[in-house]
């Protein structure tokens, strides 16, 4: 089986607006942004965390403080995955303790990866609350989660898969929708 892209479903400016959006909701249901904390889950959380610090940086003229979370060895699927799995660094430069934490990815899918890095964030501390921001909610839930910050609902098949592309990591900025293509039978 392989993927073939769909149809890009949000565009360069597009992904801007969400991203502008969702700083914009992120302070307003927090009050400004002291004791603020943007965690972005790897990979492509990390750099959707620091364009929406950035953002609230241009309006609010204050940042919130930034990190990064890998939950590589707090997944439940890790067998499943790798027998060596690559572990990125964690980098949370401040004590998340009593402090609002918001956890940043680019697809919320079965719950599972936002799990992980729940454990792994009550591992760094105990925030006083754990918000959720994502770019893309595509449904298909496993577990109890929810987002409070969503830049676009996209209701999926279980064959399709969204991928959102990043300047920083894809060279390029667009959400796509790919589904799975059957391989033409081989003749022998």
């Amino acid at each position: 089986m392989s993927l073939r892209e769909k149809a890009e479903i949000v565009d360069a400016d597009g992904l801007r607006r969400i991203v502008t959006r969702i700083a914009h909701e992120i302070v307003e249901r927090n009050k400004g942004v002291d004791g603020l904390v943007l965690v972005g889950i790897r990979r492509r959380g990390v750099p959707l965390a620091a364009r929406i610090a950035r953002k609230i940086q241009e309006f609010e003229g204050k940042a919130p403080v930034e990190g990064s979370l890998d939950v590589t060895l707090y997944r439940d699927d890790l067998s499943q995955v790798a027998n060596h799995p690559v572990v990125g660094a964690t980098e949370i430069p401040v004590d998340i303790n009593d402090k609002v934490t918001v956890l940043v990815d680019d697809v919320l899918f079965t719950g599972r990866t936002v799990r992980a890095a729940m454990d792994a964030l009550i591992d760094c501390g105990r925030p006083r609350s754990i918000q959720l921001a994502v770019v893309i909610d595509r449904g298909h839930r496993e577990l109890p989660i929810r987002a409070d910050y969503v830049g676009k609902n996209v209701p999926t098949s279980r064959k399709e898969v969204i991928g959102v592309k990043l300047a920083e990591v894809d060279g390029v900025d667009s959400v796509v929708i790919k589904e799975m293509a059957e391989e033409p039978a081989r003749s022998s």
